[in-house]
């Protein structure tokens, strides 16, 4: 049985999904603490159905009055954001971010936006937060490759108690853990993280996160956004790191739980993921120190996020029509 912490209000869980019904949607929708919404794609099965879930069917979008859908393409897992509208229409205060293969343990739950927890020191810059949850040699996709051999089991003991409120929660997945194409094809090693604390990333302190087990507040929704004209394996990952250096402008952070899910990961092929993602290798850490150069504690949420991508275009990070995007979805938040 699924137990969450108990929050105000009504938490979606938000999925895209190219199968049938997995075991990971079905548990989800047992779950009467949770509204579950799964968007699909063209790949998907016409013929769709599972009680307690609201399909959000091809023709149904194609209906939609979003004006997101001007310039959302097909086949990309940013569709997902239709999902998250949807949530966000129907009065979400929490929208939880998973996938199809994610499949919710007993313990599933997520701590209170606001408490006391373990902190780590500000301004550490990246940080591998699995060594905090194990000893095997594994990191998150998207952390920088020029970091990953570094000993980081002493920043992460150096930690206190603070009062401090996460904006965003990132749940592991024990099993097949979200790592990058390169830990795949050299080690493939399956992991089991330790049941430990929560703990908090303070600023100037971060780490990929990514869609797979993860709670968004409803002051950060318009952070929910996924860029479209990136590739498929970075783009929650670019959304994550831009994510961090704006939440800490609102006095907000990133925290990691212990494992509440346990992936049983849907096909893949390795190398064909390799060059997907390529350019989260090459720009992770560079885009992170100019986004955080640019952001301001006096901008919003939403004014922040736009000078992001204004940024990360000049970079040629994303597309010119990725700003296009982007204006269709700060529209709902104005």
């Amino acid at each position: 049985m699924l137990q969450s912490q108990e929050y105000p209000g009504t938490i979606w869980a938000v999925i895209t999904s190219i199968q049938p019904p997995t075991l990971a949607v079905k548990l989800l929708a047992r779950n009467k603490q949770l509204k579950t919404i799964v968007v699909a794609d063209k790949k998907t099965p016409a013929v769709w159905q599972e009680n307690n879930v609201k399909f959000l069917s091809v023709p149904e979008q194609q209906q939609l009055d979003f004006p997101l859908l001007r310039n959302l393409p097909w086949n990309h897992y940013s569709r997902k954001m239709l999902g998250y509208i949807y949530a966000i229409q129907k009065g979400a205060a929490m929208i939880y971010d998973t996938d199809d293969d994610n499949i919710p343990t007993a313990n599933w739950q997520f701590p209170a936006g606001y408490g006391c927890y373990q902190v780590t020191r500000e301004n550490l810059s990246f940080i591998n937060v699995y060594q905090y949850f194990t000893r095997q040699k594994v990191w998150p996709r998207g952390f920088p490759l020029n970091l990953v051999n570094r000993d980081y089991t002493a920043a992460l003991a150096e930690l206190s108690v603070e009062p401090l409120t996460a904006g965003i929660w990132q749940g592991l997945a024990d099993g097949d853990p979200d790592v990058d194409a390169i830990y795949r094809l050299l080690f493939n090693d399956l992991c089991i993280f330790e049941k430990k604390p929560p703990l908090l990333l303070n600023k100037g302190t971060i780490c990929p996160f990514n869609s797979q087990n993860t709670l968004f507040s409803k002051d950060t929704f318009p952070l929910l956004y996924i860029p479209a004209t990136v590739t498929f394996r970075f783009c929650d990952i670019l959304r994550g790191l831009v994510a961090q250096p704006i939440l800490w402008t609102k006095n907000l952070h990133l925290g990691f739980t212990a494992a509440t899910v346990r992936q049983i990961r849907n096909p893949h092929d390795y190398l064909r993921d390799f060059e997907s993602e390529v350019p989260m290798y090459l720009n992770a850490e560079k885009l992170v120190a100019a986004v955080a150069g640019k952001v301001r504690s006096s901008y919003s949420l939403t004014e922040n996020l736009w000078a992001a991508y204004e940024l990360l275009l000049n970079m040629n990070i994303v597309s010119r029509g990725e700003l296009d995007l982007l204006h269709d979805w700060l529209a709902i938040f104005s």
